[in-house]
């Protein structure tokens, strides 16, 4: 494996886009950590030479992985969850070349998990739980119990990373493993749910209770991130104008659905401007903090 490592820091070493250069061994065969391959190599350079691409290559008898990836993506995959991978790679890999410090900074800026980055993590994992929870609900109106009972746990899902967010520590690694220790009852529900002797609707009926009891009264906590952003001046913002924000364009949720809820429950308030000097015809709904 050493020769391995050898080449990657021989090709990249002299290259003046490199950023940084780690590696990550795959601990199990099966393990799906990346790709099934023998040894992922995540390659850091700037923005205007890299590829934010895959490539697969072999060096002698092992299969390699080769993610390239810019700074400003590498901190969309860690601050929006697209890439849930990305916290074990950064966290777990051996860091081969680091200019200027760069990996390191970002793998002790993940274990610090600062409460901007929690902020983030809670908004996009409520996002998530509210669309899924709320397809659920859908789905047992319609009688699709099966599709009910996919949505259900999916939800459950987010509501673990939620309380594990709380609780300061990465929903990306062992997300049940930590939840038995941290929040027994949230795991005790997620037994119900798949083990339980009860018919299959009663099972979905009794998390579904669970979520709208407990995860509803986060929503407040949970959108911490969206109400600041709101706070942070007097007039109303336009959805487009939220999404654009630096702090949340980076985390792919649905938002509107969240600020429709949000207006529902009357923590925001809906207002109707003139999207344009003299148009009384449509008007442009935007959004600010209830007061």
């Amino acid at each position: 494996m050493e020769h391995i490592k050898a080449h990657f820091v021989n090709g990249y070493r002299d290259d003046a886009d490199l950023i940084g250069l780690a590696v990550v061994e795959n601990p199990y065969p099966y393990n799906p950590l990346i790709d099934g391959l023998d040894l992922m190599v995540l390659v850091i350079l700037q923005k205007d030479s890299a590829l934010n691409g895959t490539e697969h290559v072999q060096i002698g008898a092992e299969r390699i992985l080769v993610r390239t990836i810019d700074p400003s993506s590498l901190n969309e995959w860690v601050s929006g969850g697209e890439n849930r991978n990305i916290i074990e790679w950064l966290v777990r890999g051996e860091i081969l070349l680091d200019r200027d410090g760069y990996l390191n900074s970002v793998r002790e800026r993940l274990l610090q998990f600062p409460d901007s980055m929690r902020e983030q993590k809670r908004f996009t994992e409520f996002a998530g739980f509210l669309r899924t929870y709320l397809q659920a609900k859908q789905d047992l109106l319609d009688g699709n119990l099966l599709d009910a009972y996919s949505h259900v746990l999916t939800a459950l899902h987010h509501w673990a990373h939620i309380v594990l967010v709380e609780e300061g520590r990465h929903p990306e690694l062992t997300v049940w493993k930590q939840l038995k220790r941290v929040h027994p009852g949230i795991y005790k529900l997620y037994e119900e749910l798949t083990v339980s002797p009860e018919t299959l609707e009663q099972r979905v009926q009794l998390v579904m209770l669970g979520c709208e009891f407990s995860v509803m009264n986060k929503m407040k906590t949970s959108c911490s991130l969206l109400f600041n952003i709101l706070r942070s001046r007097e007039e109303p913002w336009s959805i487009a104008e939220l999404q654009a924000h630096p702090s949340i364009n980076v985390l792919h949720v649905d938002l509107s659905l969240v600020l429709q809820k949000l207006v529902q429950r009357e923590y925001i308030r809906e207002v109707a401007v003139m999207s344009e000097p003299g148009d009384s015809g449509a008007l442009e709904l935007r959004y600010m903090i209830a007061t």
